[in-house]
């Protein structure tokens, strides 16, 4: 089975010119006043890779760091956003997680949102970023601030050893199945650990294949199941493994959602998903937001932010 064709919103731009860039980025940022425009606009016509060569040419033609530059003249969640195009995705995540389990309380939807959707290679690569930017060890991190089931299911995420082929085994698929029914609903209690191994060790088109057995089996759907034999945190990360398996663009759409529904916006989760998936698939991603909520991603980015900030996300989101 072929690998889906997904797009982002951002791409690499054409005819580039690093010094070009990084001589607007100065004008944007010399004397009084910013031009806030000017810089939103050359972060967001470029890919990442092509802004790490801003960067390093920026500090080589003016001897200054383009991040202590931006960080004096911008403010806010402005500031936060165009920090994250600024890094790279590796060491963004990294400091993503850090910052979910840094200080009082772990937020633990981060932790999920991350390593629940990143494939074996990211996950590899990030626990290498994460000791090189943050001079610490991921797991151990997160060994001391999770616990119980949820602990051993984002270790077991954190092996990154998913396999990585898109190659279905019927047999494989059926076996698992009846696994998982006689581990949670065929069963007084839930064996987690069943859950665990699957979820955590079988590629993504094979849970697939697993769950439309599970659903033959059982007579309801897989999320149901997760529902009923789970509970907070542990719940909630099956059923990101399982959503992301099943439908990654609805994923983040709800995601998205959640971070502009009710009173407040978490800023923090509307950054994260915007930036993460914009050379992904953040245009895929706007589709299947607008199939579910019946709204484009844009009109809820327009009530939700105000200012440079809703500038620089409706451009991220090329609405």
């Amino acid at each position: 089975m072929a690998t889906p064709v997904t797009h982002g919103t951002i791409t690499a731009a054409q005819n580039f010119n690093a010094e070009a860039e990084a001589e607007k980025l100065r004008k944007a940022m010399k004397g009084i006043g910013t031009d806030e425009d000017a810089i939103i606009r050359v972060l967001t016509s470029c890919s990442n890779e092509q802004r790490q060569k801003i960067k390093l040419q920026f500090k080589t033609m003016y001897g200054k760091d383009l991040i202590s530059d931006l960080k004096s003249e911008l403010g806010g969640h402005l500031e936060d956003g165009v920090l994250a195009l600024l890094d790279t995705p590796l060491v963004f995540d990294a400091k993503e997680l850090r910052k979910a389990m840094k200080g009082a309380g772990t937020d633990e939807s981060v932790l999920l949102e991350i390593l629940c959707t990143r494939s074996s290679d990211e996950i590899k690569e990030l626990k290498k970023a994460y000791h090189q930017e943050l001079k610490r060890d991921l797991e151990k991190d997160v060994v001391s601030e999770t616990g119980g089931h949820f602990k051993r299911l984002l270790v077991s995420l954190l092996q990154a050893n998913r396999d990585c082929s898109t190659t279905v085994d019927k047999d494989l698929a059926m076996k698992d199945a009846r696994d998982l029914y006689d581990a949670g609903v065929g069963q007084w209690g839930t064996d987690e650990s069943v859950f665990n191994k699957v979820f955590v060790s079988r590629n993504y088109a094979q849970l697939r294949a697993t769950f439309v057995e599970y659903r033959e089996l059982a007579g309801h759907d897989i999320i149901k199941a997760i529902n009923k034999e789970m509970s907070g945190e542990l719940e909630e990360g099956f059923l990101s493994i399982a959503q992301s398996a099943l439908d990654s663009q609805a994923y983040f759409a709800e995601r998205l959602y959640r971070s502009m529904k009710g009173a407040g916006t978490n800023d923090s989760q509307l950054i994260r998903v915007l930036v993460s998936r914009s050379e992904i698939d953040l245009a895929d991603i706007k589709l299947r937001f607008q199939a579910i909520y019946g709204k484009p991603l844009g009109s809820w980015i327009k009530g939700d932010t105000r200012g440079d900030y809703k500038k620089l996300l409706l451009a991220i989101a090329k609405e």
